[in-house]
């Protein structure tokens, strides 16, 4: 028997995919206002194809304000809320996880403020996703492993996706870090976001910043997300200034850890549990010997 909770999230799902139909029909309203808005700066005559409606064109132009001049789409309402309440995540291994794991997964934990750690157990994604649905969690991160090794992170948006599947490679734990790594600090950290150029590149930046709450412009914790030829290098540091009388401005960075890289192969509109949900882009085997073409 479905719960009101559960048919509060089909409706919302119900919802956001119906105003997703939409959006070809809007962004050709949005062309048609934005040639009316040309045509009235510059004093030039209107389109052929536009004087038919350009009354009604022109009164929808004049009741806008800079928030609805803009085009929304369902990345607008996927993180609509980003800024406004600091995100709550949820990290979780894949079922049965080796020590290994259960360590990446207790740094990762400590590695992003206000999440949980949450043992999996025998739980079925379902349940997973519904659970944190319920406890309105803003994200899932699930790692995975093979052979004790890390070797996937799944980022999953929530309540309406999109969710981002990832693998790892290179994982180096903190007690693994040559020379000792620096103490965690729980403070919110500064975001460095290398390389990401592209549509998807950008889309990619907003689903990993998203994680991390706004920070306060003194502290001293950084993490880089570094893209270089669609491999992600993770790198998590504090930094300290050191300046004298020469070099007032002198800054030390000392890294914390964990430290891995990372590369997307799918990015899926839904959440983790909708396994017919639209995939937004996938990883085929002969992009990987296209080596001049970039994807993020």
């Amino acid at each position: 028997m479905e719960t009101a909770s559960t048919r509060r999230q089909i409706r919302l799902r119900r919802e956001y995919l119906y105003r997703k139909s939409l959006q070809g029909r809007e962004r050709q309203t949005y062309e048609h206002k934005r040639l009316v808005r040309e045509a009235l700066a510059s004093g030039k005559k209107l389109p052929t194809e536009l004087r038919a409606t350009f009354d009604k064109l022109n009164h929808e132009i004049t009741l806008e304000d800079d928030k609805t001049s803009t085009q929304r789409t369902h990345i607008d309402d996927e993180y609509g809320d980003a800024g406004l309440f600091d995100p709550r995540v949820c990290v979780t291994t894949c079922r049965d996880p080796s020590s290994r794991l259960k360590q990446f997964a207790k740094e990762m934990k400590l590695l992003i403020p206000n999440s949980m750690r949450m043992n999996r157990g025998n739980t079925r994604v379902d349940d997973l996703i519904s659970t944190c649905r319920e406890s309105e969690f803003t994200d899932v991160v699930v790692v995975q492993e093979t052979r004790g090794e890390p070797d996937g992170l799944v980022i999953c948006h929530l309540p309406l996706g999109p969710t981002a599947f990832f693998t790892l490679s290179n994982a180096v734990m903190r007690h693994d870090i040559e020379g000792g790594a620096a103490p965690m600090s729980e403070a919110y950290p500064h975001l460095i976001l290398d390389g990401f150029q592209s549509e998807l590149g950008k889309r990619v930046s907003n689903v990993l910043k998203c994680l991390f709450p706004i920070p306060k412009p003194d502290t001293r914790r950084l993490i880089t997300f570094s893209n270089r030829d669609d491999f992600i290098s993770f790198r998590h540091h504090m930094y300290s200034k050191t300046g004298n009388t020469q070099n007032k401005d002198h800054v030390t960075l000392h890294e914390v850890g964990p430290r891995f890289e990372m590369r997307l192969y799918q990015l899926r509109l839904g959440t983790l549990d909708q396994k017919s949900a639209e995939t937004e882009y996938v990883l085929r085997p002969y992009q990987n010997t296209a080596i001049k073409r970039q994807i993020l």
